[in-house]
């Protein structure tokens, strides 16, 4: 079946194939068998289904079905992904943000496991508090051994959730925390060191009070061991956050979560505490809780009054009403994975109602986004969105009744008037639905006002913001050769036709200093009723000072997490400007050449058993570090050939200037079945095959060698030359792995606006 219907001309050509490729209901062969128009018909009833629970409903549902179609279909208002392409199905899984507890027990870590896996599999993601573990080495009585600590069992979660697609169409993600106060905390906040480690988590350290009290007054905080309750030592608040600051400043990981602003402010502290939130950081719950998301197009609220354009305030009022009635009808018609959940969801009723579009209000109303005018407009409309959704909330009690524990909560105790939901606003990255609503994600700048995009074999079109487009044709400077122009960095910076006016209006995440990031992030968290996925975007020359202003900063205008970005930091970031394939033309390519092989040079060999006999790995060096391997093998036999090119690719990267630690991650972990099963020990090194051994051996010598050559690097590179080398020679996996397109970092993920693929962790 045609996935187009008479409804398509309101959905971009791009919108069209992400509901294809992801949302429309497929048949056993595979095929489409439903169409854009049915997809929203079948949300619209199933959510419409609920008031028949309700006598006293002003709507009947046939009539209300008609209306959520209309403000869907109308791109002013669309639900959270598993409500898109669950509802109405078998599945009925609505809900995208989970929180489960992992207890301080065998049976308590794998029960976490097993209902994350449950979760998964229906279409939502986890988030886990990791700091009721006892820490690694502690006692357990029960079989008077020792604990392995949080980092390892984080791995076997890990392992789980790589093995599970979430309803056929999202990867499974999680949000690992820990608390700053854990005794494993150092080991947690570099768990991520390595960038093919936990590679389904997002991590955040759980910042407390005292801590940051320590680290103003630049004196030691405690570690308390979960298990016993009770100091077991402690550190200086300043050497951790520094550390933290470090791990942010190299690949975004990890970010802090301020733990005690969120439970003071969270609205059951009877019911329990908050220790963990969903994978991107917005959405704080209980453990055993779940929230179902939506979010208020802001690009469709603004009309022109009097020639001059304004926020269609009443317009909006009506919508915020509407959207608060659909998701609240989404709790009584999701099926919840697990009983747990089922009964803490319906006891506290939290929804979430956000904002896309940001950066296209406000460009629509002549407004940079760095600027006063900007967190002014901020405050004006999410302080009206959240007034309105709370009257909304509060008209649903009377006709609903309030949420189960309405007199366990803060409400009851400032005598306020009963809510139907215990929670009502969040702000989500947005994603794939922003891709669907055609606008901006989220509250974040816009990426670029104008990319390249490949779509045949040596074929591309240039993908340029519509607005611009149109102001362009407006003011007399539109032309093709001004958006490949434009497309090639992204930005309208040093394009000497374009006003200065409309310039400053199109500004680009990347122009955008870190602290106007965390300012506009803080004026719409004073109205969120849960917290804000935001990722504060670095350039590259970022330093760590500027990471650990921003992470002071967001402290101090009351945010309740961050989570930064440094460009180019990650193995995965894609060219963000120019080619989409990450390629730049034959002229501009900067190609890196190995430096010849030293004359001297002095090294160790290493002996290890593989699975056909014995391995020598010989690793040399010279005055600028390690520059060459050999291998050979015993009288065992086997394959020299593999071992062989490894050694030599491994060589000339070596002298190409290439990270030692990058081709020591590469190697490492690489199996081979015959040497797995003889499971050889070897100098206390266990090995899985050849390029495995190589690996090990180039990181034993590594480390041995730490004190007489530059740990780290082999050649020394200006951050311009690292710039060049990640630019013109992007690894695998930089670009989407499904459509080849870039993908681009927002609030803990990577996702590709051209399929919808996505990825958190």
């Amino acid at each position: 079946m045609n996935p187009t219907t008479t409804l398509s001309h309101r959905f971009s050509p791009n919108a069209q194939k992400v509901l294809a490729r992801r949302y429309l209901t497929r048949g056993p062969d595979g095929k489409t068998i439903e169409t854009i128009e049915g997809l929203f018909r079948r949300v619209a009833r199933a959510i419409a289904a609920a008031e028949n629970n309700f006598h006293n409903s002003p709507y009947k549902p046939e009539e209300l079905e008609e209306i959520f179609f209309k403000i869907m279909t109308d791109l002013d208002f669309l639900p959270n992904s598993p409500t898109l392409m669950n509802a109405g199905k078998d599945l009925g899984q609505l809900s995208a943000c989970f929180v489960l507890p992992v207890e301080d027990s065998m049976e308590g870590i794998f029960d976490a496991v097993k209902n994350a896996a449950l979760i998964h599999k229906s279409g939502g993601g986890t988030g886990f508090s990791f700091s009721r573990l006892r820490p690694a080495n502690d006692i357990v009585s029960s079989t008077s051994g020792v604990s392995s600590g949080p980092i390892s069992f984080m791995k076997v979660f890990n392992i789980a959730t790589e093995t599970i697609k979430q309803g056929g169409t999202r990867r499974g993600a999680n949000m690992g925390i820990l608390r700053v106060d854990h005794p494993d905390i150092l080991d947690f906040i570099t768990a991520k060191e390595k960038n093919n480690e936990l590679t389904n988590f997002n991590l955040s350290v759980a910042v407390t009070d005292k801590f940051m009290e320590a680290l103003e007054r630049d004196g030691e905080f405690d570690l308390i061991n979960p298990r016993s309750k009770e100091p077991v030592g402690s550190l200086k608040a300043s050497k951790v956050f520094h550390m933290i600051v470090e791990r942010a400043w190299k690949n975004g990981e990890p970010g802090i979560v301020f733990i005690d602003r969120i439970n003071r402010h969270q609205p059951t502290p009877q019911v329990g505490d908050i220790e963990s939130t969903n994978p991107c950081g917005e959405q704080p719950l209980l453990p055993y809780e779940s929230c179902n998301l939506g979010s208020l197009n802001l690009a469709r609220f603004v009309k022109e009054s009097n020639g001059k354009p304004e926020v269609d305030f009443e317009r909006l009022r009506e919508i915020v009403a509407l959207s608060v009635r659909f998701l609240d009808n989404v709790i009584d018609q999701n099926k919840y994975p697990i009983p747990e959940i089922d009964k803490m969801t319906r006891s506290n009723r939290k929804i979430g109602l956000g904002v896309m579009g940001w950066a296209d209000m406000l460009i629509k109303m002549g407004i940079p986004y760095d600027s006063e005018l900007a967190l002014e407009l901020a405050d004006k409309v999410m302080g009206f969105i959240k007034r309105e959704a709370w009257t909304a909330s509060q008209d649903l009690a009377k006709e609903r009744g309030a949420f189960p524990n309405f007199d366990r909560s803060i409400f009851a105790e400032k005598k306020m008037m009963p809510l139907r939901n215990a929670t009502v606003t969040t702000i989500a990255p947005t994603g794939t639905i922003s891709l669907i609503a055609g606008c901006s994600s989220g509250i974040e700048p816009l990426f670029a006002v104008a990319y390249e995009k490949h779509v045949m074999e040596n074929e591309k079109l240039v993908e340029v913001h519509q607005e611009f487009v149109k102001i362009a044709r407006d003011r007399g400077f539109y032309s093709e050769s001004l958006l490949e122009r434009i497309a090639q960095s992204g930005c309208l910076a040093k394009i000497s036709e374009i006003p200065e006016d409309i310039a400053r209006v199109f500004v680009t995440s990347h122009q955008i200093s870190p602290e106007w990031h965390i300012r506009a992030q803080a004026a719409f968290q004073k109205h969120t009723d849960n917290a804000v996925s935001k990722t504060v975007n670095f350039p590259f020359e970022a330093t760590k000072k500027d990471v650990e202003t921003v992470f002071r900063l967001s402290h101090t205008l009351g945010c309740k997490g961050v989570t930064v970005y440094r460009d180019g930091s990650r193995e995965e970031q894609v060219l963000n400007i120019g080619s989409s394939k990450g390629k730049s033309s034959e002229s501009e390519k900067h190609y890196v050449t190995p430096r010849p092989r030293p004359e001297r040079t002095v090294g160790a060999t290493e002996k290890v058993k593989i699975g056909c006999g014995s391995l020598y790995v010989t690793v040399n060096s010279d005055e600028k570090g390690i520059c060459e391997i050999f291998t050979s093998l015993g009288r065992g036999g086997g394959c020299p050939s593999q071992s062989e090119a490894a050694a030599r690719l491994a060589s000339m990267a070596l002298r190409a200037g290439i990270d030692v630690q990058e081709i020591i991650d590469q190697l490492k972990g690489i199996r081979c079945m015959s040497t797995i099963k003889k499971a050889a020990m070897s100098g206390g090194i266990k090995v899985l095959s050849c390029p495995d051994a190589i690996g090990k051996a180039i990181e034993q010598y590594h480390l041995s060698a730490k004190d007489t050559f530059k740990a780290g690097s082999v050649m020394t590179q200006s951050r311009e030359e690292k710039k060049d080398l990640l630019l013109d020679n992007p690894e695998p996996g930089k670009s989407c792995p499904e459509c080849g397109e870039p993908l681009e970092h927002e609030g803990g993920c990577v996702i590709c606006k051209s399929c919808g693929f996505s990825r958190c962790g």
